[in-house]
């Protein structure tokens, strides 16, 4: 029997173009599995560290130090420690649970809203990082999540509960609210840089940024920032966000001269093997966006635009909702599978599947997003379902829980941006 990552894999796929969908998905997930990407990019071979194909030569370094950050910190930590073992000095890594390591402190900390384990981690980080010099090389997870799971100092952590909040109900971007959460931090736009001087940093960047701004995972903690205090104070006006205090980012040029960044994942990474899976299957495959960052409404009108018979449509990004009314459950994956049925983008009597789905498992919520189709329509008819309220009232994650379309994986261990596929296939 086949071991799904999807753990409903087999109360989902009740047609043929299910099944199909739902393993493309599945070979998607598995492509930006954390401990696979480290076992292809990081190695040793006597005391060379290999990241990429790029040396290092271990010789020159008396202590090697690993910090991390994000959904993916855990899990890429567990896999550094089987490559260097007993080498690593000491390190700490925080996600969202904790893993069996040795020689790496692990954290479980809370997103997207931060917590005092958040800042726990964030000072036990700090510490390690600071207390370093030039024989010391720093090995830096840096993956999506972190940008709320990273909180150093405690004014941080309050000032961006504040802004996750207030952003809730503006049309700002990721890449807006980082550059906020970059002028908030002592670590993140390039401040961990900073703090680590003159030691030497490899950074492994699991990207869940759509596009290739990847300066803005995590917002940046390795990364020279190129924007400013008035930079952010704009966004902050522009969207009514409300008043914090802005610091400035490094900008010298010496505390980068030894960081080395390596881009290990991306959403790409998921959707050119969800491409070469749909062909597998004899569909023609096209990938219309890998940065969809687009009202929920004008994202969808994008995908279904591109729709053709017998082809696979593929997009990935982070779609914007605007919550008008509160109360509800679910994320923005969820919300699409809503607003697909509320549109009638897909009729009672087509053989078309749309599922978005978040690349962590986790849309704000225990799913990672729903599968919808004219199963889906026979069923909300059935129980006699009002899309329009439960999307009035937020409430997704209810309303597909009733219908039975929810797609489950738990916490994948990876997080490259929410991705959506449209199956069309007589």
């Amino acid at each position: 029997m086949t071991a799904h990552s999807i753990k409903n894999f087999d109360e989902l796929a009740t047609t043929p173009n299910r099944k199909i969908a739902l393993e493309i998905i599945e070979t998607g997930l598995d492509a930006i599995n954390t401990q696979k990407i480290i076992e292809s990019a990081v190695s040793v071979v006597g005391n060379i560290l290999f990241v990429k194909g790029k040396p290092f030569n271990l010789t020159k370094y008396n202590k090697i130090k690993v910090v991390g950050f994000g959904k993916s910190s855990c899990e890429a930590a567990l896999a550094l420690e089987k490559i260097l073992g007993s080498r690593i000095d000491k390190g700490a890594v925080i996600g969202l649970s904790k893993v069996g390591t040795k020689y790496i402190e692990t954290f479980a900390g809370t997103h997207p809203r931060p917590s005092e384990m958040n800042i726990e981690a964030g000072k036990k980080i700090y510490e390690i990082v600071d207390n370093s010099d030039k024989r010391d090389l720093i090995v830096v997870i840096v993956s999506g999540g972190g940008s709320a799971l990273l909180c150093y100092p405690e004014s941080e952590a309050n000032q961006g509960i504040k802004l996750y909040d207030a952003s809730l109900k503006s049309d700002e971007t990721i890449i807006e609210m980082n550059i906020v959460r970059k002028h908030l931090s002592l670590l993140k736009g390039g401040g961990l840089a900073k703090i680590a001087y003159p030691a030497t940093i490899i950074g492994l960047i699991f990207s869940d940024v759509p596009g290739d701004v990847f300066e803005d995972v995590a917002s940046g903690p390795t990364y020279k920032d190129k924007t400013t205090v008035a930079d952010a104070q704009k966004i902050i006006d522009e969207n009514n966000l409300g008043k914090f205090e802005l610091i400035k980012t490094p900008k010298e040029d010496k505390y980068f001269d030894k960081v080395y960044n390596f881009v290990l994942v991306s959403n790409k990474t998921a959707v050119k093997a969800m491409e070469k899976k749909a062909e597998e299957f004899g569909l023609g495959a096209n990938i219309i966006s890998t940065e969809l960052y687009d009202e929920t409404n004008r994202a969808l009108d994008k995908i279904f635009a591109a729709k053709k018979n017998n082809s696979v449509i593929l997009a990935a990004g982070e779609p914007r909702i605007v919550v008008k009314k509160g109360g509800g459950k679910g994320g923005r994956n969820l919300h699409m599978g809503l607003e697909v049925l509320k549109n009638k983008m897909i009729k009672a009597d087509n053989d078309s599947v749309f599922i978005s789905f978040a690349s962590d498992g986790m849309d704000n919520s225990d799913a990672a997003g729903a599968i919808v189709d004219k199963k889906t329509i026979e069923k909300v008819e059935k129980l006699n379902l009002n899309v329009s309220d439960y999307l009035e009232r937020s409430d997704s994650y209810n309303f597909f829980q009733k219908s039975g379309d929810m797609i489950m994986t738990g916490a994948t261990g990876a997080n490259v941006s929410d991705l959506m596929i449209l199956l069309t296939k007589k």
